[in-house]
């Protein structure tokens, strides 16, 4: 699905990515961290075409992404960032048929009967009491959850996501990445998630590749990346790493400096 090659990025004349290679496969749910500064954002800024690619490659369905229109890729790549509604004044279900835009003629219509499947994922999320109320009167999970019906109205078969808990209590995080799991199990959806917190990753990731310093430190598998030793070495901070008593997966407890 991706691959990427020998990619370096600067931003005035600062080195921001250094030599970074790394594939990531059809149906996976791929996890990028690292610290703040380490060009995680950067990184999925290129992925998605945003931002040009200054030196490597990045291929996407064995395609440079500089050679997809920014339409054409919008009809089966989708990003889901922080905050990435738009401005007030727009009612729910209006945001939601907004993703819809990719496959609409320049008349405005949608070559297809979408209402059906707005109807489905406004269900599917909970939006039903919501669909006639303005965006700006919504809580910061339920706009959360919006952000996520527009992208689920594009159809895409790749999801990258931007840090799209960060300003979640633990609650709407943990729906989330539940709506986000269902969706992408269902779907066989590809999804590549730059997250900050490190136990979310390990739950919902299959592979973790962590960032520092603009390169590739690691990629493996949650217990080979969730290490208090890798751990310390990128965040400068020694953890306490166990396993969750039911998944399994390595959780992280942090511990007061001496």
């Amino acid at each position: 699905m991706i691959q990427v090659e020998g990619l370096f990025q600067s931003f005035r004349e600062q080195q921001v990515l250094d030599n970074m290679s790394f594939e990531v496969g059809h149906g996976e749910f791929f996890g990028i961290i690292g610290p703040n500064g380490s060009g995680k954002s950067t990184l999925l800024r290129l992925l998605s075409g945003m931002d040009p690619v200054m030196h490597g490659n990045v291929l996407l369905k064995g395609k440079k992404v500089s050679s997809y229109s920014r339409k054409e890729l919008a009809k089966w790549l989708a990003v889901l960032q922080q905050d990435a509604l738009p401005p007030v004044g727009f009612t729910v279900r209006e945001v939601v048929e907004m993703g819809r835009y990719p496959f609409q003629n320049w008349l405005g219509e949608d070559k297809t009967e979408s209402d059906g499947l707005i109807d489905a994922i406004i269900i599917k999320l909970e939006l039903e009491g919501l669909v006639d109320r303005t965006i700006e009167r919504l809580s910061g999970g339920e706009r959360q959850r919006v952000a996520l019906a527009k992208v689920m109205a594009q159809q895409p078969s790749l999801l990258m996501l931007d840090e799209p808990t960060t300003f979640l209590d633990i609650g709407y995080q943990i729906q989330m990445m539940d709506y986000i799991r269902s969706w992408q199990q269902e779907s066989e959806l590809t999804v590549i998630a730059v997250l900050h917190d490190l136990n979310l990753a390990a739950q919902y990731c299959t592979r973790l590749m962590i960032v520092h310093e603009g390169r590739v430190t690691a990629i493996g598998t949650p217990a080979e990346i969730i290490t208090s030793t890798l751990i310390a070495e990128v965040y400068g901070t020694e953890p306490i790493v166990l396993k969750h008593p039911i998944s399994e997966v390595p959780q992280i407890l942090l511990q007061p400096g001496k």
